[in-house]
């Protein structure tokens, strides 16, 4: 497994962690349609939106904040994939969202973890 798998595995958990003490519901990890992924579906008990979660990990700010990795194209084919969640869920009438959740790694320092609510 390469470095780059291992932090973004690890970033995946956190952020698991992270909407579990929110009180989110975790309903699926890692879903893949064609080639792309969804990293987390989980249920907002407090909304009850579906909400498609997407996380990204970064250990330097080189190419900048990790958010910046969410461009259009990205966004484009996570829509797709949701898309096909629901088709295949049988999922009609269930109000979605986007979630970002990015994590910034320090040197000596617990990572720095933000969640965007309603990211796009």
């Amino acid at each position: 497994m390469t470095d780059k798998k291992k932090i973004g595995n690890k970033g995946e958990e956190l952020a698991a962690e992270l909407l579990t003490k929110k009180n989110y519901k975790i309903i699926d990890k890692n879903y893949r349609f064609g080639k792309g992924e969804i990293d987390i579906i989980c249920e907002d008990t407090e909304s009850k939106n579906l909400v498609f979660v997407e996380v990204k990990s970064r250990t330097n700010l080189n190419f900048g904040d990790p958010i910046f990795a969410l461009t259009k194209r990205k966004m484009a084919q996570l829509r797709k994939i949701a898309d096909s969640y629901l088709y295949e869920k049988k999922l009609d009438d269930i109000d979605c969202r986007f979630d970002v959740i990015t994590i910034l790694y320090k040197l000596k320092e617990k990572p720095e973890i933000k969640h965007y609510k309603n990211a796009f």
